[in-house]
């Protein structure tokens, strides 16, 4: 099976294809800063590295967030166009998830707390112990306040997400990552449709009806 990943939820961005009979042959592009993503030429840069025809992808596995929700969109925008033409599977990952994930490869191990930003100075925060073959939930998703966040810092695991030293310079930066999303994608079979997929954004949406429109009188 060969996987295309979309991870756009965070300031870096990332795509990655990985075939499941030959990991070694996984090949990943990452673009950091700017306001746009360069989508197609990130999956033209891995398919061409890994000398892999973009008829021959099986899955394409997104990052749902939380986090950027532009790009999330974007992501999940692009999933559905490639199922539309080539009616490959599609499915969707946690971008948390594809945090711990990466934390495990890069070794951290023991007590996790996965630190989003979510704007208005509050935070997703979810908690995993984690081993070196695997991972397990402990706290559910969740959004805290600042101060919550920081009455963890240093006293119950360690902190981890994008940028997440900005404001709690005891944690480490961690990104999630389109090649420990495409792992994640090889383990699962939660398929869905494209209209399925949707961004992981855990406040209510709250819309301000506009007024009424005021009649124009007419000229005389």
């Amino acid at each position: 099976m060969t996987i295309l990943a979309l991870e756009f939820s965070s300031p870096q961005r990332s795509v990655a294809v990985l075939r499941t009979d030959c990991p070694a042959a996984t090949a990943e592009a990452v673009e950091t800063g700017g306001q746009g993503t360069k989508a197609f030429g990130m999956v033209e840069q891995v398919l061409a590295e890994a000398k892999i025809e973009r008829e021959q992808i099986d899955v394409v596995a997104v990052g749902l967030g939380p986090g950027s929700y532009t790009g999330v969109r974007a992501a999940i925008s692009l999933a559905q166009g490639l199922q539309l033409a080539r009616a490959v599977k599609l499915l969707g990952v946690s971008s948390a998830e594809c945090l711990v994930e990466q934390a495990r490869m890069e070794k951290i191990l023991g007590r996790v707390n996965v630190v989003i930003d979510a704007q208005r100075n509050e935070f997703y925060l979810a908690a995993y112990e984690v081993i070196p073959d695997g991972w397990r939930e402990t706290r559910l998703l969740n959004i805290l306040s600042l101060a919550e966040v920081q009455s963890l810092a240093g006293t119950d695991g360690t902190l981890i997400g994008p940028e997440v030293t900005r404001w709690f310079p005891g944690g480490r930066n961690i990104f999630p990552r389109a090649a420990a999303l495409a792992g994640l994608a090889a383990r699962r079979g939660n398929f869905v449709p494209g209209e399925n997929l949707e961004p992981i954004y855990l406040r209510e949406t709250n819309f301000v009806k506009a007024p009424a429109r005021r009649p124009v009188a007419s000229g005389s």
